[in-house]
């Protein structure tokens, strides 16, 4: 599921998209608030620019707000049906936590996707390493 050469693999763990050896960020843990946004410019391994073009990331706000509306359905759906709070303030409130807890999560989810949307893995990327600095499909 999560091998390499997958786009899954490269998006969960926040990895290079074109050799999956090194993380795009420059402190893995997402809940580091000063430094969620920072980023490698390049790839050490194989690299890859990861910023193709000025104001590439402001795409990912439109996946993150995809992934904040699937993450408060899912707070809703479990604080609903399986808590069994049926009082729709407290599950407003859930909605809410749920949504500042993992806002940092969903803010580098939503870049790993969006640079993932443009980049794909070479699995010969050793062969390439010195040609290309930005590899769109």
């Amino acid at each position: 599921m999560l091998k390499k050469g997958s786009k899954l693999n490269s998006i969960l763990t926040g990895s290079c998209p074109t050799c999956h050896e090194e993380s795009m960020y420059l402190d893995k843990n997402p809940y580091n608030v000063l430094n969620v946004y920072k980023m490698h410019e390049n790839c050490s391994h194989c690299g890859t620019k990861y910023k193709i073009e000025p104001s590439f990331f402001y795409g990912a706000m439109y996946v993150s707000y995809a992934l904040g509306i699937a993450f408060g359905v899912a707070a809703f759906i479990i604080t609903y049906f399986f808590v069994g709070e049926k009082n729709l303030v407290n599950n407003f409130i859930a909605i809410i936590i749920t949504l500042i807890v993992f806002m940092p999560v969903i803010m580098r989810l939503s870049r790993n996707i969006w640079i993932n949307l443009f980049m794909s893995y070479d699995k010969d990327w050793k062969q390439h390493k010195g040609e290309k600095k930005a590899t769109l499909r």
